[in-house]
């Protein structure tokens, strides 16, 4: 069942202002919780972090920044 687009702008909504800070520290948490890396290794394992949140909600950011379905 695929969401409303109204649906989907609330559950972005919900996901940047809630999940993302959740998600942020979990991953700080962990990333301090292990022993320290080179830099640029450290750097690398941030990116991939940074871009992995959002993967399983593609499907809720997608066409959410266009104009409404109903209006065009």
């Amino acid at each position: 069942m695929a969401l409303s687009y109204k649906a989907r702008r609330r559950w972005s909504l919900i996901l940047l202002l809630v999940w993302l800070p959740i998600y942020c520290v979990i991953a700080i948490t962990v990333m301090n919780a292990l022993p320290r890396f080179p830099m640029l290794v450290e750097l690398l394992i941030y990116i991939v972090l940074g871009v992995a949140w959002a993967l399983p909600f593609k499907f809720v950011f997608k066409g959410v920044g266009k104009e409404e379905p109903d209006e065009l």
